[in-house]
């Protein structure tokens, strides 16, 4: 039996960041990781990843928000941080949200809820950054950004930055409950 601490932010958030890839430089270490995938909305926490943890043997992709997000036709991404990220060969992954997608523009114009929001729902009470880290990973097994038959380390967040942090095995977005979180290395307490 495999013994791992959980480390517990206070309170969700960027301000997190620094010690999120710390604790996950620390999971790299121990091994059995090949790949990395981050929320990264604006690069900006997918290029600290690159300052901060091991690149060898480890592949990085960012994964952003899909264009459109928070305003009509917007893509977030930095383009300094995208430069960044090109030349050192990190996938940038952009797509529609696996856990919102169109039923979320069905419950804003039409009112209700659906089955994709309730899982959403679902994983936020482990907390938002848990939510994000699920997403992301099946919309990277999607664009075949990663495998889905061995663990990943998968880097999320809440409003920005990083706060939560798990070890997972992934699946695409057609075979969803065959995903399984099978390690959480640090989330925030409140959220």
């Amino acid at each position: 039996m495999q013994e791992t601490a959980t480390t517990y932010f206070p309170q969700p958030g960027p301000k997190n960041t620094a010690r999120v890839l710390k604790r996950a430089a620390a999971r790299l270490a121990q091994g059995g990781l090949e790949y990395v995938v981050v929320a990264s909305g604006t690069g900006k926490t997918a290029v600290a990843c690159l300052k901060a943890l091991p690149t060898d043997g480890v592949r990085i992709i960012c994964v952003t928000h899909h264009v459109g997000f928070h305003a009509k036709d917007e893509f977030e991404l930095d383009l300094a941080c995208a430069a960044v990220l090109r030349k050192a060969d990190v996938p940038i992954v952009t797509g529609t949200h696996a856990l919102s997608g169109v039923s979320r523009s069905i419950s804003s114009t039409f009112g209700g809820t659906s089955p994709v929001e309730v899982i959403a729902h679902t994983l936020r009470l482990l907390g938002q950054g848990t939510k994000v880290c699920v997403e992301i990973a099946v919309m990277a097994a999607d664009a075949g950004a990663i495998p889905t038959d061995q663990d990943i380390l998968v880097i999320g967040g809440t409003r920005g930055g990083a706060d939560t942090a798990v070890v997972l095995r992934a699946a695409h977005m057609n075979r969803f409950f065959d995903l399984r979180i099978r390690e959480i290395l640090c989330k925030p307490r409140d959220w």
